[in-house]
């Protein structure tokens, strides 16, 4: 890698990845940093294991093509059911976001019981259950696959979706109960949910810590990359690209990132 102006592509099926990028930008402003959202074939969450694979991939091979020299797989599903692959076909550092979220976890917890919430692919993948038992934590799990339109309608300060987290949660917590569990942390399993922050604070415990993957995931890659040279100083390059519909990147996006976003570009990666 080189020492100066280093890129970090971020790479999501679509829009929520922002969310990650966004945490990025504030902990690394001065480095370049690319982002694709492959938002002609989401959801991935409806595709086969192979298929997500493949899509991922070649998503990962476009960044590299940019001249990105580490990976921030800004996804869920990708980083649940395409991680392996992905490390196996670069020697480029690459880092996901499931990891990141479950060792935050594991730093924060007592109890050693967490939850998690997510979408329908990344629970039905129980890839935050095996890196949790891995770390020697008990997680109870949980898809919220509402959640993903309300954030994306623009209901996040919504009285419907502070009902609806509500309602989840509840369930999550009487599952954790019967199971004997006593969770002290929740952490966010999509990119989506930081912008239901509030509303999930709410609606759980005031002992139960909150982890945000996204953030996490800043904190490690800000942490692998340390120190950085003085030189490596100001602002660095955004450039932004997209599979699909540039407008819709752009209104949608601009909500997940919290600024406003410009000169994006459209790119073909086949089927």
């Amino acid at each position: 890698m080189s020492e100066e102006r280093l890129k970090i592509g971020v790479f999501d099926s679509g829009f929520g990845g922002l969310t990650v990028l966004r945490a990025l930008l504030r902990r690394l402003p001065e480095l370049d940093f690319l982002y694709l959202g492959d938002t002609a074939r989401l959801p991935y969450g409806s595709k086969s294991q192979s298929t997500i694979a493949r899509y991922a991939l070649s998503s990962t091979r476009f960044l590299i093509e940019q001249g990105a020299e580490f990976l921030v797989i800004a996804c869920n599903t990708a980083s649940a059911l395409a991680l392996d692959e992905i490390r196996a076909s670069t020697t480029l550092p690459v880092l996901g976001v499931i990891d990141t979220g479950v060792n935050e976890a594991q730093s924060g917890t007592r109890t050693r019981d967490i939850l998690v919430i997510g979408t329908d692919a990344t629970i039905g993948s129980h890839a935050y259950a095996r890196a949790s038992r891995a770390r020697g934590l008990r997680a109870m799990e949980k898809a919220c696959p509402l959640l993903v339109p309300l954030v994306e309608e623009g209901w996040t300060d919504h009285p419907v979706a502070a009902e609806v987290v509500r309602i989840y949660l509840s369930e999550l917590l009487a599952q954790a109960a019967v199971a004997g569990l006593k969770p002290d942390t929740l952490v966010l399993g999509c990119t989506h949910y930081p912008l239901l922050r509030g509303a999930i604070e709410a609606a759980v415990p005031p002992g139960i810590r909150v982890i945000d993957s996204a953030e996490a995931t800043a904190d490690r890659v800000a942490r692998t990359l340390e120190p950085r040279p003085e030189s490596a100083a100001g602002t660095g390059e955004r450039r932004f690209f997209a599979t699909d519909s540039v407008e819709k990147f752009q209104s949608l996006g601009t909500r997940f990132l919290g600024s406003s976003i410009r000169n994006i570009e459209l790119v073909d990666l086949g089927g």
